[in-house]
């Protein structure tokens, strides 16, 4: 005779409700005391070169847990590739590279298609730089820019800022290397 779960429905989202704050608490608490924690799932982003905390040989890796753990910033925005704005969330990406203490003047940000682009560590302290899970309330799907996009706020912006922001804005993002 199998047996019945006794959980009543809707339990399950109650318990990822209150699972994610406690990760995101344990991540925070984690990296305070100086350790950054092993992934759990899939690897999503990797940091490379001026990494202090690592939790994989000399680079810290993150998975989707360890990104939604930190705290997320909603905004819409019109961007350069929609005609309409689009809502964004995601954790900023200045705290991502706090997380595991990452130190530099520069950042290489490299896509899946190995495309690359150079960013200024300043832009991270000047602007709300988002690193993107989600688009428009969804899992942004690897066809369609994602997993992780770093958006920037372009409603903040004209004219060869605007631009920077454009060619500074990268999708289906998988690794970083801090220099």
């Amino acid at each position: 005779m199998a047996l019945k779960s006794m959980r009543p429905p809707g339990r399950r989202s109650a318990l990822l409700r209150f699972a994610l704050p406690l990760a995101w608490a344990l991540l925070g608490r984690s990296a305070a005391a100086g350790k950054l924690p092993e992934p759990t799932g899939a690897v999503l982003l990797t940091l490379s070169g001026r990494v202090g905390q690592a939790n994989q040989g000399a680079q810290a890796v993150f998975d989707l847990a360890m990104l939604s753990a930190l705290a997320q910033r909603r905004f819409s925005v019109k961007t350069p590739w929609d005609p309409r704005p689009v809502s964004f969330e995601g954790p900023l990406l200045r705290e991502v590279l706090q997380a595991a203490e990452a130190r530099g003047t520069r950042l290489t940000l490299v896509a899946v298609n190995d495309y690359k682009v150079e960013v200024p560590m300043d832009d991270l302290e000047h602007w709300d730089v988002v690193l993107a899970l989600k688009m428009n309330g969804q899992a942004i799907p690897t066809r369609t820019k994602g997993p992780l996009f770093v958006v920037y706020p372009f409603d903040q912006a004209q004219g060869t800022l605007l631009d920077q922001f454009r060619d500074r804005s990268i999708w289906q993002l998988v690794s970083i290397r801090i220099d």
